[in-house]
């Protein structure tokens, strides 16, 4: 059990168990009354396990290498220590940045026509 979780536990103990109100627990754990009436919903409604963090459910995870990037990093330190080559963190980067920078370039026929602006517009 983590510290997140027992802590939530014991605060969520101590108000239901009449030691403290909500607000003293707040003050005292240093949460907000807020968060204590979340534990205490969350306790109602899951035992237990309600009191342990959620875990993002949109599916994505704003930190998470791409795969691509992931696959690509994946090869080239392969590919390097296959070699001999130092295959750390500054090496890899010096390998990503040209493969990068080509994969950001438009594939023909997706780039949008640039409208013309009234200054190359001779008269």
């Amino acid at each position: 059990m983590g510290w997140a979780m027992s802590k939530n536990k014991v605060i969520v103990l101590a108000v239901l168990e009449g030691r403290m109100s909500k607000s003293e627990a707040a003050r005292r754990y240093g949460v907000s009354r807020q968060w204590v009436h979340e534990l205490l919903r969350r306790h109602a409604q899951a035992g237990e396990a309600g009191l342990g963090i959620p875990l993002q459910t949109s599916g994505h995870e704003p930190r998470t290498t791409p795969a691509p990037v992931r696959d690509r990093i994946l090869a080239l330190r392969l590919e390097l220590t296959r070699k001999g080559l130092d295959a750390g963190a500054e090496t890899i980067a010096s390998h990503l940045r040209p493969w990068a920078s080509r994969r950001r370039t438009a594939t023909p026929g997706t780039r949008k026509p640039r409208a013309k602006s009234n200054a190359s517009i001779r008269t």
